[in-house]
């Protein structure tokens, strides 16, 4: 039934002006609207709506994730960016903290302003 429908992505913030500086200067996404209940940007054809709310819940899992050509480049570009990489216990990651899955796709983690847990990931 929804096969053909567009997905929305959703994701909280305490404070949208924090939240649009990030997702718009350093992830780089463009404003389509804004009010006072949310952000929303074109996130490569899919509409990103980061809504207001009082409290984020931090499930401890992403949230959010990127599909890259280039891994290495894009953790590089962020980082120059401020943006730091996670690195989680029990986990081989290289130097930029990116982790090489069983079938060799690369994955990376970081978190935007609320500890929303965000990746970038290059399949292979």
């Amino acid at each position: 039934m929804l096969a053909t429908s567009d997905v929305v992505a959703f994701a909280p913030a305490t404070d949208l002006a924090r939240a649009r500086t990030f997702y718009e200067r350093v992830l780089g996404l463009r404003v389509i609207d804004e009010n006072a209940y949310a952000v929303v940007f074109d996130a490569h054809r899919t509409m990103l709506r980061v809504t207001a709310v009082a409290k984020v819940a931090h499930p401890g899992y992403t949230v959010l994730g990127w599909r890259v050509a280039d891994l290495s480049k894009s953790v590089s570009g962020l980082v120059s960016l401020g943006v730091v990489f996670a690195r989680y216990d029990g986990m081989e990651q290289d130097a930029q903290g990116v982790w090489t899955t069983p079938n060799g796709d690369h994955v990376a983690w970081f978190s935007d302003p609320d500890g929303n847990v965000l990746s970038l990931t290059e399949f292979r």
